[in-house]
């Protein structure tokens, strides 16, 4: 793990902050460029060929008012490869250049169950949750949920009972309350517990957050527990993160009459463990192989839900082969020594110009194409 120097570290973040680039493009810029602070110069040019998609380039200036902002809050911002960086975040394929955190990080480091569940959850739904998230974290557990509405919340309310804690991923920003009415839970679970986010501060809660953030709570934890969910739900899709990233995946059972249940009777006919109380998962807990391992040591999870195995973190200095994506193949394919027009590429791909680009910065940042006049490309050679 590295020590980053400062203006490092506030490159790297104003590069994380800058429209249009994700984890997977933060690392691959890292890569290219060596460090945050040539990515970052390099920005203004790749955006003004169109190789970027985004508007403007963040200045480390206002990283250092986010980092102060931090600061106020009695809150940190850890950018990926730093020491202090979360194990369990680092492993993932793509994990997320900055995280700012609130509360006492240790607790990330110990054994962490997932609860989560339905927001407008059964009064029977919410007292289990509860009940069962104090038991946990009275036997040395970290609950960890996504402080929405319903089980969510009773889960964060119950382990703040025990001595655990508990730990709220938040999809906005660290200093917005969302929902407005756990203002008070958030002030909480930051004293005895710990708020994350990969949001910036003051950022509000967006539909294309969630599945992010329910990927970060899946990733935290050993396994997710289900406890309430209807067909299409956000916990079903933590259950199915938690399955890829090799976690355990387990569900409460309920009434088919209720479709609050259609969703966790569904994980439990494709092989997700039973649970009725906070015993059953500490027995699945207590029957787990090298459980406190890193993530990318572990395979699959008990559970018979469909997993694929956990895959290397991709973080600036890895060495390894990056996944090609079928469009990124079909152009390669396609490129050849002699100049292409773009417009051809888009044509005989029949992929929209937007995702032609994109694979195209992707192939550049590798060093496998050339750029020439016209708006044509070629394969490098030599």
């Amino acid at each position: 793990m590295a020590q980053f120097p400062p203006e490092e570290k506030l490159a790297r973040i104003a590069l994380a902050r800058c429209p249009g680039i994700g984890p997977v493009l933060h690392a691959r810029l890292l890569r290219r460029f060596g460090d945050g602070l040539a990515a970052l110069r390099a920005l203004p040019d790749l955006m003004a060929r169109g190789r970027i998609r985004g508007d403007r380039v963040v200045c480390p200036e206002e990283a250092a008012r986010e980092l102060a902002r931090a600061e106020r809050l009695g809150a940190r911002l850890l950018v990926l490869g730093e020491a202090d960086y979360p194990a369990r975040l680092a492993h993932l394929p793509d994990p997320p250049p900055v995280v700012a955190l609130r509360g006492d990080i240790a607790r990330l480091d110990g054994p962490a169950v997932a609860v989560v569940g339905a927001r407008n959850a059964s009064a029977n739904g919410r007292a289990f949750a509860r009940r069962m998230a104090r038991e946990l974290a009275d036997a040395g557990i970290l609950v960890i949920s996504g402080l929405a509405r319903g089980i969510d919340t009773a889960a964060h309310e119950g382990a703040l009972e025990g001595a655990g804690g508990t730990a709220g991923i938040l999809a906005c920003g660290l200093d917005v309350a969302y929902p407005p009415e756990n203002a008070a839970l958030m002030e909480a679970i930051a004293a005895n517990g710990l708020l994350l986010s990969e949001r910036p501060f003051g950022e509000p809660p967006r539909a294309t957050h969630f599945p992010r953030r329910n990927r970060l709570i899946a990733a935290l934890s050993l396994a997710v527990v289900v406890v309430e969910a209807a067909e299409r739900s956000g916990s079903l899709m933590t259950a199915r993160l938690a399955a890829e990233l090799g976690r355990e995946v387990m569900a409460v059972p309920g009434t088919p009459l209720d479709p609050r249940h259609r969703g966790t009777n569904r994980l439990l006919r494709e092989g997700a463990a039973l649970v009725q109380g906070a015993a059953d998962v500490l027995e699945l807990l207590d029957g787990m192989v090298g459980a406190l391992r890193p993530p990318s040591e572990r395979s699959m999870g008990a559970s018979g839900i469909a997993a694929a195995p956990a895959a290397p973190a991709e973080t600036p200095s890895s060495t390894e082969a990056e996944p090609r994506s079928p469009l990124r193949e079909r152009l390669e394919s396609r490129l050849a020594p002699e100049p292409l027009a773009v417009d051809e590429l888009v044509r005989q791909c029949q992929a929209s110009a937007a995702d032609v680009q994109e694979a195209l910065l992707e192939l550049e940042l590798a060093g496998r194409i050339t750029w020439h006049p016209g708006n044509r490309v070629s394969r490098t050679t030599g």
